[in-house]
């Protein structure tokens, strides 16, 4: 990484450009306008963000990540059963966001464009990532797609029933959070035997495609 586009200056740039994005989208526009914001101490935008606006839309969404895992470290959160664990990672998230709020409409109205989708699941998948990792999961197995599969639905829905709550502290988000975790835990039970009966027939399969691993 070169020395324009070490964290600090990416941060920077993303952080002045973000109150921009309510009038002019996440766009050019709004980057320069964040650049201006900047003066004297803006970066050249090629040289931070060569990739353009969906390297700045990862960048967001790993700037979060940051935070929110600093905030979790804040919190005794061994204590807590997994479930409270999920729904703290995600309420930490939704409070970090809160400080964008009106930024956020218009930058998943980017990553829905055409093209852009592949990006966005990226950043989804690497952020409910971050919140099991946090939580203390260390699944390696059939589970770890599942986990992260089922939370990406849940972190989804909540993010989209958030940018429409009104109420004071977003206490409906929260109870619609802790709705939807405590529907999808049920599912992995479930996920469990399926897994198991895919495993039965899976292990003849690969000794026959590798057989000199037979014992495997």
């Amino acid at each position: 990484m070169s020395d324009f586009q070490n964290t600090e200056s990416r941060d920077n740039l993303l952080l002045a450009m973000l109150p921009h994005v309510l009038f002019d989208g996440w766009s050019m526009d709004a980057l320069t306008a964040g650049q201006n914001d900047l003066g004297a101490e803006a970066s050249n935008v090629s040289l931070v963000f060569p990739g353009g606006l969906r390297e700045i839309a990862t960048h967001f969404g790993e700037y979060l990540d940051r935070e929110m895992l600093a905030e979790l470290a804040k919190l005794d959160i061994t204590k807590m059963k997994v479930r409270e664990r999920i729904a703290t990672g995600v309420r930490t998230r939704i409070d970090l966001l809160s400080a964008h709020r009106e930024s956020i409409r218009p930058y998943l109205s980017f990553l829905s464009l055409p093209g852009n989708h592949i990006t966005g699941l990226r950043i989804t998948m690497k952020t409910v990532d971050t919140i099991w990792y946090a939580a203390g999961d260390t699944a390696t197995d059939f589970n770890y797609y599942t986990k992260r599969g089922l939370l990406a639905g849940v972190y989804g829905s909540t993010i989209l029933y958030w940018l429409s709550d009104n109420s004071k502290g977003f206490s409906e988000t929260d109870d619609f959070l802790v709705r939807r975790i405590n529907e999808v835990l049920k599912i992995p039970k479930f996920q469990n035997k399926i897994a198991k009966r895919l495993e039965c027939f899976s292990r003849p399969l690969r000794r026959l495609a590798h057989p000199v691993f037979g014992n495997f």
